[in-house]
């Protein structure tokens, strides 16, 4: 095997949002992130402006005027949207599943427009302006799913013990009222795998991925893996990540977690070709630690020491801290010994 000249990852590069789980694919094996998807409908991002301020109306009187107002100031001033990323497929923010059973539309809309505002404001962690439009989400409409799982997000990233107990009655409440809401399910999922809850996770996860057409089905498979990884449970974790790859073969999650799984089996040649597919999903982005460490035990198990001493000194040299570096300088102290 040649040896390449590897773009490093910029320092910090890798730190994720924790709200909105981008994807976690180029983190060490020992922080499993999950997937959130994200939460602004295709709606709003067209109604961004360069200011990135969002105005909120005083409610008028007349219901129609709630919405025209509540509209119109949105076009006035917009709302900041978030730049999407291929690579990490998730989807549009799903806004509910279910029929509106003769509720009064105007009164959904209102719904959905707090909703929508109140994600603009968690993903910029104004957390109690967020939770004052989603309580005005559910006077509009208390039977409205996407503000259950919404508020559900919200406590959770606030994060203190009562609010991660409130937060898990707000995912059932969304899950209750549209049992086909997928984001829900997969949302619900996250939440549980933070609560270590692992196996009530997959569940979530399994009917988030299930779901044909649903457009963050990916993302759920590859929280499903990543569940079963935390349940010590490789096979199913395998089957999820292929489920991922069939799906899009983009996936740099699952072939990154595929390419270890690959390697414990001592499948090499299988592994390197997961490996250099990753590098070119990965390019202009730069590397991160767990690549370099996953091309490393490549070259040692293909007896390239070049490629080997080449990604090592990469290793050492950029991330000297982590435990990739770490797991690298207890291997080289024995080299006859298993990764760890």
């Amino acid at each position: 095997m040649r040896a390449k000249s590897i773009k490093l990852m910029p320092r910090g590069s890798n730190a994720l949002n924790h709200s909105f789980m981008m994807a976690a694919m180029m983190t060490s094996r020992n922080s499993c992130q999950f997937n959130y998807q994200k939460i602004f409908s295709q709606t709003y991002k067209r109604l961004s402006t360069a200011n990135g301020q969002v105005a909120i109306d005083p409610i008028a009187t007349s219901k129609r005027t709630v919405l025209v107002t509540a509209l119109v100031g949105l076009l006035l001033t917009g709302c900041q949207s978030t730049p999407t990323n291929d690579l990490t497929n998730i989807a549009a923010y799903q806004t509910s599943t279910r029929p509106n059973d003769n509720r009064n539309l105007d009164q959904q809309e209102i719904a959905r427009v707090r909703t929508s505002l109140a994600a603009q404001y968690i993903r910029k962690n104004e957390l109690d302006t967020a939770q004052r439009q989603l309580e005005k989400a559910f006077a509009a409409d208390s039977r409205y799913a996407p503000a259950y799982d919404m508020m559900g997000v919200l406590l959770q990233q606030e994060g203190s013990r009562l609010n991660l107990e409130k937060a898990d009655q707000y995912f059932k409440k969304a899950i209750t009222l549209d049992k086909d809401f997928e984001q829900a399910h997969n949302n619900y999922g996250v939440y549980l795998s933070q609560m270590k809850r692992y196996r009530e996770a997959a569940e979530q996860f399994e009917i988030a991925g299930s779901a044909l057409g649903y457009e963050g089905r990916i993302g759920a498979l590859e929280n499903l893996g990543r569940t079963y990884l935390q349940l010590g449970d490789r096979s199913a974790a395998a089957k999820a990540f292929l489920r991922a790859l069939d799906g899009n073969r983009n996936s740099i999650i699952a072939h990154i977690e595929l390419v270890d799984l690959l390697l414990e089996q001592q499948r090499v040649p299988q592994a390197q070709r997961l490996y250099d597919e990753t590098l070119i999903l990965v390019q202009g982005q730069g590397i991160s630690p767990r690549l370099l460490l996953q091309g490393i035990k490549l070259a040692a198990a293909q007896n390239n020491i070049t490629t080997r001493q080449q990604l090592a000194q990469q290793l050492l040299s950029a991330y000297p801290l982590s435990d990739e570096a770490k797991q690298l300088k207890t291997w080289l102290n024995n080299p006859e010994a298993p990764w760890k």
